[in-house]
């Protein structure tokens, strides 16, 4: 088993004690909550007389329901006005710190915890939200649970859960232009596979991932579930430190990050800390990626072939089969040149400002294609604001897309932003599942912000690298 991680080191920091089953119980640093999954856990709690344990390790906020248009009260879906009721009478009853829309500070959950500061390194955070994965950008262990466990958390600030194997996967080189951290980890996942991170836990590392800023580093992380891994972390660094200084969280209380920082630069793997598995890959080899089929793991470069199912391994056959009669490609065809009809920037995946920039940088001077419709949607709104303050939005809106408010919005089609009929997305999103986006005939296709923004005016997956520049007289 590994030996000297920041893994390791983080878990045996917070193992309160072995259970009888065999599992450790871990102490929970952060438990962020959310409207879909955390209702029938205070529902539990009230039929057993409990209260919340550590409301001051509790945090809450609304994504995934919550329009990105209108979001006056009563919401306009019956369901969602429930969910976010429901969210509101819990919180008020165990005083719970809500960002709610009124806030300023309201956003997806895997964005507000790293921009207020609430994420940090050596600690232990969950969430009832498969991506929470995100985290661990900041080398915490993040780890997505389910709603008997976001009980547990509320009722005693512990998990029970099984210890891992931990792979590195170190990403060696430099990243080649308009090549991103979202072609970095959909690259991996083709590479291992959506099931090869079983067992596993993701420690990434090596030069490309070191010259991430800190929200590269949480794309990254953020779809280590993607790949079958229960985690994924980047060691704390001084871009890390640097994210956290100004935080929220010590802004007024210089001294404090101080101290935290000796502990946090302590968990970091030890130069010789031993691995389960070490995979490497030469990041100066990767160019922008797209998904072809229904799976973030059926990835292709965007200059490659979509691959003959006849020569995957014979358990990948039938899916790929499916997967590209559902798609409409053919195996010898790129992905250049594949039509769409909607594009969405946003999701826990691409929606900070980083993203909402890289994305304004390929819009600008250009038009939305007739064709499509495009939207953006900022991952809080704190991003929102902050966008708007550089005129971000002017971009896009000039351009032909709409600028919505904070939400998951598009990425899972809770709310009002879907595909409809059988449309095609090019999404900077994390998932391609068939219905993911809304509709069980919608098509989508995952790139990173750059890619979607270069497909949203060319109206097909285009490689932004041959993107005409707009000369501006």
């Amino acid at each position: 088993m590994s030996r000297g991680t920041l893994y390791d080191k983080v878990w045996e920091h917070h193992k309160v004690t072995e259970l009888p089953n065999g599992q450790d119980q871990l102490f929970v640093g952060l438990h962020l909550i959310h409207e879909v999954t955390s209702p029938q856990a205070f529902g539990m709690l009230r039929e057993r007389e409990l209260e919340v344990a550590r409301p001051d390790l509790t945090h809450a906020t609304v994504d995934h329901i919550v329009p990105t248009t209108d979001q006056s009260r009563p919401l306009g879906d019956d369901a969602a006005e429930e969910m976010m009721s429901e969210l509101e009478e819990n919180v008020n009853q165990s005083d719970i710190t809500f960002d709610h829309p009124k806030t300023g500070d309201q956003g997806i959950v895997h964005v507000i915890g790293p921009e207020q500061g609430l994420s940090q390194p050596g600690m232990t955070i969950v969430c009832g939200d498969s991506h929470t994965s995100t985290h661990g950008a900041f080398g915490a262990l993040a780890f997505g649970i389910g709603t008997s466990q976001i009980r547990d958390v509320l009722a005693t600030q512990t998990i029970a859960m099984n210890k891992k194997k931990v792979r590195q996967i170190r990403v060696t080189g430099q990243l080649g232009e308009h090549v991103t951290a979202k072609d970095v980890i959909l690259t991996i996942i083709r590479e291992l596979g959506t099931d090869g991170g079983v067992g596993y836990v993701y420690e990434y590392a090596g030069e490309a991932i070191e010259s991430l800023g800190m929200q590269g580093r949480m794309s990254i992380c953020n779809m280590s579930i993607e790949g079958g891994a229960r985690a994924g972390y980047v060691n704390p660094d001084e871009t890390t430190y640097e994210w956290l200084r100004d935080a929220d969280e010590f802004a007024d209380d210089p001294e404090r990050f101080e101290e935290l920082k000796e502990y946090w630069e302590s968990i970091s793997s030890d130069a010789d800390a031993e691995y389960d598995d070490v995979v490497e890959i030469d990041g100066s080899e990767i160019e922008p990626v797209v998904t072809w089929g229904t799976t973030p793991g059926q990835g292709v470069g965007i200059t490659e072939p979509v691959p003959d199912p006849a020569t995957l391994p014979a358990d990948k056959q039938e899916t790929a089969r499916r997967s590209q009669e559902h798609m409409r490609v053919e195996p010898g065809d790129t992905m250049e040149g594949y039509e769409i009809d909607v594009a969405f920037l946003g999701s826990c995946t691409n929606a900070r400002l980083s993203d909402l920039r890289e994305a304004a940088g390929v819009v600008e001077g250009h038009e939305v294609h007739p064709d499509v419709r495009a939207l953006v949607v900022p991952g809080s709104q704190r991003v929102k604001a902050a966008a708007e303050a550089e005129g971000l939005d002017d971009v896009f809106t000039a351009a032909g897309f709409e600028w919505r408010g904070a939400g998951c919005s598009m990425c899972l089609g809770m709310n009002d932003d879907q595909l409809e009929g059988d449309e095609a997305s090019a999404s900077s999103s994390n998932r391609n599942f068939v219905g993911r986006q809304g509709s069980k005939d919608g098509r989508t296709v995952l790139m990173s912000p750059a890619m979607v923004a270069a497909a949203a005016v060319t109206g097909e997956v285009t490689d932004v690298r041959t993107l005409p520049e707009v000369t501006v007289a």
